[in-house]
């Protein structure tokens, strides 16, 4: 069955960085292109990075831009997030998440804490 499992999460410094990881198994992976979002307390869940299926293509939300970098190494079945610069408003539940024709599948969230 289908598995997203992150990782990478935790508790950082303003300015800090972190690298959050999404271990993808039970579809092929380099088929689909693949997502994170993020749910911070009290707020909707909103969509931070998009790469396609060969991560040629890249999307980010203005947020994160120049600060965030969504990476994938279909070899391994795993994506990656870079976040730089983090801010505390960049505090929130990491989920990965990908779609096929029928459904959306959803990791168990990892979460980043930025605080001094």
């Amino acid at each position: 069955q289908v598995q997203l499992v992150e990782s990478g999460g935790g508790l950082v410094q303003p300015g800090g960085s972190l690298r959050l990881s999404c271990a993808a198994s039970g579809f092929t992976f380099s088929n689909y292109a693949m997502s994170w979002y993020r749910q911070a307390p009290g707020k909707e869940r909103e969509l931070v990075a998009t790469i396609s299926n060969s991560g040629v293509s890249t999307n980010y939300a203005d947020s994160v831009k120049g600060r965030f970098t969504i990476s994938r190494d279909n070899a391994k079945n795993t994506m990656y997030l870079q976040m730089n610069s983090l801010r505390p408003e960049d505090t929130a539940v990491y989920y990965c998440t990908y779609r096929n024709l029928f459904k959306q599948y959803w990791g168990q969230g990892t979460q980043v804490t930025v605080s001094s």
